[in-house]
């Protein structure tokens, strides 16, 4: 059991930052019918001294092991109103009160010298300064995707940031940017950034499709059970929420006893296939899951399937077309150049890749995971 001792001094030490810290404009719930136009008016956020920094009732957090979105950096929060807490729940899942707003703002790195839109390829996690904020001097914002729950279910909502870094408005339908990723060679990789419109949103976030409601995928027990660098010093994500009375639940139980997640920053030291199955649960089982929109491909890449023809062992392609690649099996054990899998992952066509949506790009290096995965697959189809 985690003692009341163990939380005393966090939860002392954060109701005094809290009460203590520079007066700003309480966090605001809008209709879901009326969401504001600008970001700002959700007073989640500040942007000042070429600063990004979160409300201070806002949470920030990160995942063990998160979706790739072309080597975008993300800053993640949560905010739930006065009173409410996540309930922990056995199966991985959170359930989050009614009014909770979760966000999530995609970000570069600058490449010295470059001109705007020009960037470093960074498969890392975001880089906050030591007093929480972003400095917007070493980064440039891109995104802002919202997930705020109502009474009647979640609603997604895409902001995109202004030249000026001063603020981010509402885009329904999408957007489109051109940037590019610099080289020591002084060679630009070109590539368009897809900010995905409401209804793309709503679709990857609807992992069982027959219900269409949405869910957050991210914040998960397994995910975020793991260290991360608040003000006041590191804390695990699920004790620090439980001692701030933002999580419930979690009293009965001690955290190394609870579901982890590979830590992909960590990839040097963690086991090829718990990377892997840490990667695919993230990037691919919302839809490849029994209940998900590619329920008819039989295939089921979450974190707990088993290792067989459902995760695609010797699974021959159903109705895929060119996405086959003319290859036998979604997943030929010992064999990667011969697996649907890394064929759809090597892609960028859009009859070909996988995941559907959210990058333009290939990710070198999980691809190689995957690869080296595959290669260690004992067994013969």
């Amino acid at each position: 059991m985690i003692s009341a001792l163990r939380f005393a001094l966090p939860v002392i030490a954060y109701f005094l930052l809290t009460s203590c810290a520079p007066g700003r404009q309480p966090v605001t719930l809008f209709p879901a019918n009326d969401p504001p136009a600008r970001l700002s008016e959700w007073q989640l956020f500040a942007v000042k001294n070429n600063r990004l920094t979160l409300n201070d009732q806002v949470i920030p957090y990160d995942l063990n092991t998160p979706l790739f979105s072309d080597y975008a950096l993300k800053l993640r929060s949560v905010w739930m109103p006065d009173g409410t807490s996540a309930g922990y729940r056995e199966d991985r899942e959170l359930q989050f009160p009614i009014g909770t707003i979760l966000s999530k703002t995609f970000h570069y790195e600058r490449a010295a010298g470059a001109d705007d839109n020009v960037f470093r390829k960074a498969d890392r996690e975001a880089n906050l300064e030591a007093d929480g904020s972003l400095s917007l001097l070493r980064h440039q914002l891109i995104e802002t995707r919202l997930l705020v729950h109502y009474a009647d279910g979640w609603r997604a909502l895409p902001y995109v940031w202004d030249e000026s870094q001063n603020d981010a408005y509402l885009e329904v339908a999408g957007s489109q940017l051109d940037l590019s990723f610099d080289f020591a060679a002084g060679n630009a990789e070109k590539f368009t950034y897809i900010v995905p419109d409401m209804n793309q949103c709503a679709g990857c976030h609807t992992p069982a499709h027959s219900t269409k409601q949405i869910q957050p995928l991210g914040p998960k027990v397994h995910q975020l059970n793991r260290e991360f660098s608040y003000v006041e010093g590191a804390r695990n994500q699920l004790e620090y929420w439980s001692a701030t009375g933002r999580l419930s639940g979690l009293d009965d139980y001690e955290t190394a006893s609870l579901p982890v997640s590979a830590r992909w920053s960590d990839r040097d030291r963690t086991p090829t296939a718990d990377l892997a199955r840490a990667y695919l649960d993230v990037n691919c089982a919302h839809c490849h899951n029994p209940d998900g929109a590619a329920d008819t491909s039989a295939l089921n890449l979450h974190i707990d399937a088993e290792v067989n023809r459902d995760l695609g062992l010797c699974k021959p392609p159903v109705a895929v077309g060119r996405g086959s690649g003319d290859r036998p099996y979604d997943i030929y054990p010992g064999r990667p150049d011969d697996s649907i899998l890394l064929f759809r992952m090597e892609h960028t066509d859009p009859a070909i890749v996988m995941p559907e949506l959210g990058r333009a790009i290939n990710h070198a290096e999980g691809v190689a995971v995957i690869r080296e995965w595959i290669a260690q697959l004992p067994g013969e189809c």
